[in-house]
């Protein structure tokens, strides 16, 4: 399989080998210093993007410009996510997106939203998310804690929006961000009452279980168009 990177950095280091050990080819190595056009995509099957929010959107379009199919682990531009579906489906593109790859916190992403019923009717917790990752990580709250906070939100009454700051309010949700060395990332789910508190925790020791997972979401997008996600791969 023949795989563009688009972001050659922490993560796009870290996916490298993992794709040359699984016997695949590199056809593109991009970076700040060495942007791409769609037209050098062409003989790629498809592309990894893990770059910046304000780039990530441009690259997708690049890609559905060079019809090669797109795995983007970059969080922080979903706002404009209904642009995307629109030209996804207008230029018959394929997109793979999710807010976190390790198969970990995806078993998470479950357990969270079983919890949040669980806890619906226990009105003594009160539901918090901190969220600690590495000091060059560009968007806050993370994608991953966004996800949670939704899965809460989609379960638990009373809570009509997440907040990316502490709070007593008992109809918002409170993200905690704290941006601490080389963290790779740890999300803890709070529900705390007064008497003793229950906590879900994820903590990536690495990032290889996120390279890993972009790299089979890779190998599960080749040929095909549409948005797929986590839930589709591991299907």
């Amino acid at each position: 399989m023949k795989i563009a990177l688009i972001g050659y950095g922490k993560m796009g280091k870290e996916i490298e080998p993992i794709l040359v050990e699984r016997g695949h080819t590199i056809t593109l190595r991009s970076s700040r210093s060495t942007p791409f056009k769609a037209s050098d995509l062409a003989g790629s099957d498809v592309a990894i993007e893990f770059t910046e929010p304000h780039a990530a959107v441009d690259h997708i379009m690049r890609c559905f410009e060079a019809h090669v199919p797109v795995v983007v682990g970059t969080t922080g531009w979903y706002t404009r996510m209904p642009e995307v579906r629109d030209m996804c489906s207008q230029m018959k593109g394929g997109l793979f997106t999710a807010s976190n790859f390790s198969i970990g916190v995806n078993v998470l992403f479950e357990v969270n939203r079983m919890l949040a019923r669980m806890m619906g009717d226990l009105s003594e917790y009160k539901p918090s998310i901190e969220e600690i990752h590495h000091t060059a990580k560009r968007d806050s709250p993370s994608g991953t804690a966004i996800t949670l906070a939704e899965g809460i939100l989609e379960n638990y009454p009373n809570r009509n929006e997440w907040i990316n700051e502490t709070t007593d309010d008992d109809h918002k949700l409170g993200i905690l961000s704290r941006r601490e060395g080389e963290v790779p990332g740890t999300h803890i789910v709070r529900y705390t009452s007064e008497v003793d508190e229950i906590q879900l925790v994820h903590q990536a020791f690495n990032r290889k279980g996120f390279a890993l997972g972009a790299v089979k979401a890779a190998e599960f997008m080749i040929g095909k168009s549409g948005i797929f996600g986590m839930k589709d791969l591991l299907a």
